[in-house]
């Protein structure tokens, strides 16, 4: 039963929280949504920093139960927590923070929705593949690839420096660009096709040649605001197998839900959840 406005908020709720460098309200709606449904006294807010160091700081100072961690924090913020958990010391990156009476316990749970989902649309893993991106989320999505199968896959990534380290970890070639290369399937994994993201650095806003996207069998593209990205457009239009970054979102923040809360919600809940987030 949903929780009168005088009952919504008191000294006993639990905080929840975000930290992105672009908040934006899919996380908070998505939460918030399960906590009045399962009839949880938590409360679920997005926010930014300049200043990550204190802003985790005072997720342990004040008692706030958990965090998401988004771009451009998710590598940023492991110097800062107590406990690096193995889901995020295997890639070196962070999405979620618990806080333990104090002791602050980093995950990624990035790395086991994107698993979950390259197994849900049964692709093989003998497709060449190309990641464009080498940050935090791109490191979650080559880590799943490789323990899902995939060999043949490139870092497509314009820092030859994180671009190289990443794809060399993992037993991959890294690409400054894509070239003339056609891969299988096409995996964005960097801020282009996002809301206020740096589409007007590439044509039409796709991160990759719209030759590559046509000659594709498959794509994959994280990017969860909006869902629709010109990538997921231009490949749904073209009958390609799609793989969106709403899907990633929903089932990360599931995982992190059930961190938060010690509450697994329903797939259907799951379900109704996302939904509402993006409406």
């Amino acid at each position: 039963m949903s929780r009168t406005i005088t009952e919504a908020v008191t000294k006993d709720t639990r905080l929840c929280m975000s930290l992105s460098g672009r908040p934006s309200n899919i996380g908070t709606r998505f939460h918030n949504y399960l906590y009045d449904e399962l009839g949880l006294d938590f409360v679920y807010k997005a926010m930014t920093t300049t200043d990550l160091a204190s802003a985790i700081g005072g997720i342990r100072a004040l008692g706030i139960r958990g965090c998401g961690v988004s771009m451009p924090f998710k590598e940023a913020c492991i110097e800062h927590v107590d406990v690096v958990h193995p889901s995020a010391s295997a890639i070196d990156s962070v999405n979620t923070i618990v806080n333990e009476d104090g002791e602050l316990h980093a995950y990624n749970t990035d790395y086991q929705a994107v698993t979950d989902l390259l197994r849900r649309a049964e692709l093989s893993p003998d497709l060449a593949v190309a990641v464009a991106g080498s940050g935090g989320m791109a490191k979650a999505v080559v880590a799943a690839l490789r323990d899902s199968g995939f060999h043949s896959v490139t870092v497509v990534a314009r820092n030859q420096q994180t671009g190289s380290a990443l794809a060399q970890t993992y037993g991959f070639e890294w690409r400054p660009d894509l070239g003339e290369a056609r891969p299988q399937l096409l995996v964005n994994a960097t801020p282009i096709g996002m809301a206020d993201g740096p589409d007007r650095e590439t044509a039409h806003g796709l991160p990759f040649p719209e030759a590559a996207v046509l000659a594709a069998r498959s794509v994959f593209d994280v990017v969860a605001t909006p869902p629709d990205t010109p990538l997921v457009r231009m490949a749904t239009s073209h009958h390609k197998t799609v793989i969106t970054g709403a899907e990633v979102i929903a089932l990360q923040a599931a995982e992190q839900f059930a961190l938060y809360t010690g509450v697994r919600p329903t797939s259907d809940q799951i379900r109704r959840a996302s939904e509402f987030s993006r409406s």
